[in-house]
C-alpha cells in the first residue's frame, strides 16, 4: 500500500522519449518531441528534441536542440540546428553551440518532496494507473505530476505560469536502466 504521506523522489537515473503539448491547444501552438536523460548521481542531464514553445512563424524555422545540463560543473552546453521549410525543401542550419551557467538540474529528483507535493487521486494516463502529485506555487499554476500508481515512474507532467494554458509532457517509455557515460558527452560540432 503507497505512503501518500510523503511524495517520492524520482529514480536515482531514468530516462523518456516525451511528447510535449498544451492545454489547451491553440492554433499556433505546436506538438513535439524528444528524448531525455537524468542522472541524480551524477547531477547531469540531457534533453534532445524540438524546443517548445518556439513560434515558426516568428523566427521562419523550427529549432532543434541538445542541452547537456552538468549542474555539478554549473554550466550548459546547447547544440542547435535550425530546420526552414523553402517551398518543398527544408534546410538544415547548424548555430554556434552556446555555454552558460547551469546550477540545478531542469528536473531535480526530489521536486516533490521539496514542493511539498499533495496527492491529488489516482488516474489513468498513458493507459496505465497512475497517482497525481500537486504542487503548489504562488502567483503561478499548479504543477501536476503523474507517477505510475505506488512507485516512482513520471508518465505525465502539467506546468506552467499561465493556468489557461498549461504545458504538458508525456512519458511514454519511461526507463531506469543505466545511461552510458556517452551521452553526456557532446557531440564535435
Amino acid at each position: 500500500m503507497p505512503n501518500y504521506a510523503t511524495p517520492p523522489l524520482l529514480p536515482l537515473q531514468w530516462s523518456s522519449a516525451y511528447i510535449s503539448y498544451w492545454s489547451p491547444m491553440r492554433d499556433e501552438d505546436e506538438v513535439t518531441s524528444g528524448y531525455c536523460w537524468f542522472d541524480y548521481a551524477r547531477n547531469i542531464c540531457r534533453i534532445d528534441g524540438l524546443f517548445n514553445p518556439w513560434s515558426e512563424r516568428e523566427t521562419g524555422h523550427r529549432l532543434w536542440m541538445s542541452e547537456i545540463g552538468d549542474a555539478g560543473r554549473e554550466r550548459s552546453r546547447k547544440q542547435k540546428v535550425a530546420y526552414a521549410r523553402h517551398g518543398e525543401q527544408l534546410r538544415e542550419t547548424a548555430l554556434p553551440d552556446e555555454v552558460a551557467p547551469f546550477r540545478e538540474l531542469f528536473l531535480p529528483q526530489a521536486i516533490l518532496r521539496d514542493g511539498e507535493a499533495l496527492h491529488d487521486g489516482s488516474h489513468s494516463v498513458l493507459g496505465q494507473p497512475a497517482d497525481a502529485w500537486v504542487v503548489e506555487r504562488p502567483g503561478k499554476a499548479r504543477s501536476v505530476f503523474y507517477l505510475q500508481a505506488g512507485g516512482n515512474q513520471l508518465l505525465r507532467m502539467v506546468t506552467g505560469n499561465d493556468p489557461q494554458h498549461l504545458s504538458v509532457r508525456d512519458f511514454p517509455n519511461f526507463s531506469t536502466a543505466d545511461i552510458a557515460d556517452s551521452i553526456f558527452i557532446p557531440a564535435q560540432s
